[in-house]
């Protein structure tokens, strides 16, 4: 076992989604876990857009005291990890025969599963036939937004769009065409940007009016 930690631990961060589920339990979770607790229990995970910028400050940035390249990885991994689960959980998605795109104008029901939605305070809600459409109209209406409220694109439950991450220029096409395909983590978006021929995976805090037009 301490040999394969020492290959382990050689890796960089891309090899975090080839880590076995069992071996996180056992091994990574403990130890992660641990290190909190003892060396740095104020660290605030959900600052933490990204795994590599969580990962960068406690290596780079010491922000955790001096630990080592083991120690650190197992931190990050451990933190990010229970993140990911410890998201909110929102309703599923739905819509009547009679709602319609706020921008195009087209019917939802005929495509549910591409159904997006952006909720303002007083129950003011807003529903598009895809995200292309939801975020050309985020970018004109951010003002006093609550929640905006995407699908995962392989398990269909509805996630915060602001957490998610999104692939772009894939051969998977939604009702208007070249769509920015939704996933609730990394692992799943790098999986589908390979195997559906993405052009970019970007996170929502790196996604800007352009690159939505430039879809159309």
């Amino acid at each position: 076992m301490k040999l394969f930690f020492t290959l382990f631990f050689a890796f960089n961060l891309l090899a975090n989604s080839n880590i076995s589920d069992a071996i996180k339990e056992k091994q990574i979770y403990p130890m992660g876990k641990k290190i909190h607790t003892s060396r740095c229990p104020s660290l605030n995970v959900a600052k933490f857009k990204t795994y590599e910028s969580l990962l960068s400050s406690i290596t780079d940035k010491q922000i955790c005291s001096k630990l080592s390249k083991k120690h650190s990885e197992a931190l990050a991994i451990y933190l990010w990890d229970r993140k990911t689960v410890d998201k909110k959980e929102y309703e599923k998605l739905t819509v009547t025969k009679d709602e319609k795109c706020q921008v195009c104008g087209m019917y939802l029901h005929y495509y549910p599963n591409w159904v997006s939605q952006i909720n303002y305070p007083k129950n003011e809600t807003y529903k598009f036939d895809g995200i292309k459409d939801m975020m050309k109209f985020y970018f004109n209406n951010e003002e006093g937004i609550v929640d905006v409220l995407v699908q995962d694109y392989y398990t269909l439950k509805t996630i915060d769009a602001k957490e998610a991450y999104y692939v772009l220029g894939s051969d998977v096409l939604g009702p208007m065409g070249n769509e920015l395909i939704a996933f609730r983590d990394k692992k799943s978006a790098n999986v589908f940007f390979f195997d559906h021929r993405g052009k970019q995976l970007v996170h929502f805090n790196e996604l800007t009016a352009k690159m939505v037009h430039n879809l159309d």
